[in-house]
């Protein structure tokens, strides 16, 4: 299991337990600290990430910034990717599509599953991700499809 889960399943039932989880990714992540993610659920093959409608977040006319929901996307498939692929081998994104379905507000959340089961490999490989971005009433605002590149780890 990888380190991220681990400690996820840890803090998950401690009060704010989430809410640290989120500020521990975003202190080895700094950039995500500028969506404030909350998870809400983390395993192999699935992550959800809810972030709040914050005027820190908003472009100029009073929406969810398109690059803050890049950043949700790439948060929540980074961390499914990170807890999903096998031990031996690691990843990094290279390359996202994206399209904005609707107007973001209010309360979104994203959610990242892969298209297909990742695999030990000898050699590297590109992973789709496909992220969901919703709205409270659960219309769909954003989509993503991050392509990851799964290759062994060097110290395997």
């Amino acid at each position: 299991m990888s380190q991220a889960l681990s400690l996820y399943r840890r803090l998950v039932s401690v009060p704010g337990g989430r809410w640290l989880y989120g500020r521990l990714i975003c202190f080895k992540a700094p950039y995500f600290a500028t969506i404030a993610p909350r998870f809400v659920a983390l395993e192999p093959g699935r992550c959800e990430v809810d972030i709040r409608d914050r005027r820190r977040v908003h472009n100029h006319i009073g929406t969810v910034h398109a690059i803050a929901l890049c950043n949700a996307a790439e948060l929540t498939a980074g961390m499914m990717t990170d807890v999903t692929i096998p031990s031996r081998m690691r990843w990094i994104p290279k390359g996202m599509t994206v399209q904005y379905l609707a107007k973001a507000t209010g309360t979104l959340r994203a959610e990242a599953t892969p298209e297909s089961a990742a695999v030990e490999a000898t050699s590297g490989y590109a992973w789709p991700v496909n992220v969901s971005v919703r709205n409270a009433a659960g219309e769909e605002v954003f989509h993503a499809r991050i392509d990851m590149w799964v290759s062994p780890r060097k110290d395997a």
